[in-house]
């Protein structure tokens, strides 16, 4: 018997160890599930380096990823309060078996987000794609936590005299990609200012918020940041250790990932600056 513990994660298999998560107890879920796309983690797009890539991405058959999503979104229902949401990031690849999951299980509908970033990887034969579908959905409509003003109050404007608080709401959302220039790094992950937008419009300090496909540790790691408990799971043993590194020294980035020789403390500071809290 695994005995799951918040603030903590764990070199598991999500759907084998949400299975030790109390009923009703995540207050909201944050995922970026694995593409099922032949993902090329070692591939240089996004100008990065080979070498700084951190090997072991575990990808799902395209065949199997119905079946894969409902096995860890029935886990992720369950473990979910009626207060809670639960945030699913997507390419279109894989989105009709993403939606047909959240409809069979019952998950409520809340948002289609797009978030749009500033660059694909070029293509010859097709359109570029530059956005990634996100699903914000809830097991309870009425009870779901939404804090309106979280992050603008509602006479905020900008230069232009637009009201910053609907711009902010949105459901396209313009954040860049983080490259991470000279650190090593997980093939793909969120950045910190979409994680950020999250939490703050639907989570409260001291929340638990989980990460069933933790990877490089960012939901957790922003998480943390921002007063909320954590709990994450990451099947690749190195993805794990890199991010058990990341939130036990409280490091945001890695110069070096066998030494561990950036200095923590200006790393958080970086962090903080981030998302311009603290």
């Amino acid at each position: 018997m695994i005995k799951i513990e918040i603030d903590n994660i764990y070199n598991l298999d999500c759907i084998e160890g949400m299975k030790f998560i109390p009923d009703s107890f995540v207050d909201l879920i944050i995922t970026d599930p694995p593409f099922a796309i032949d993902f090329k983690a070692k591939k240089e797009n996004y100008n990065r380096k080979s070498e700084r890539v951190i090997e072991g991405y575990n990808e799902i058959p395209k065949q199997l990823y119905y079946d894969f999503t409902i096995q860890w979104m029935s886990q992720a229902f369950r473990v979910l309060k009626e207060t809670g949401s639960m945030f699913v990031f997507s390419g279109w690849n894989n989105l009709k078996d993403i939606l047909n999951a959240i409809d069979a299980l019952g998950f409520i509908t809340v948002n289609h987000i797009i978030w749009k970033y500033q660059f694909g990887v070029v293509t010859k034969r097709k359109f570029v794609t530059s956005h990634y579908h996100c699903l914000y959905v809830c097991k309870n409509e009425k009870k779901r936590k939404f804090f309106p003003y979280a992050r603008f109050t509602p006479d905020a404007k900008d230069n232009d005299g637009t009201s910053l608080h609907y711009k902010d709401k949105e459901d396209v959302w313009f954040i860049k990609r983080e490259y991470w220039a000279g650190s090593v790094k997980t093939p793909t992950k969120l950045p910190a200012e979409l994680i950020t937008k999250i939490l703050l419009y639907t989570s409260e300090k001291g929340d638990i918020v989980l990460d069933p496909f933790l990877g490089s540790g960012q939901v957790a790691l922003v998480a943390k940041s921002l007063e909320r408990h954590y709990i994450g799971f990451e099947i690749v043993k190195e993805y794990y250790e890199f991010a058990a590194k990341r939130l036990n020294e409280n490091n945001y980035k890695i110069k070096d990932f066998k030494n561990f020789e950036e200095d923590n403390s200006k790393s958080m500071i970086n962090l903080f600056k981030l998302l311009d809290v603290g």
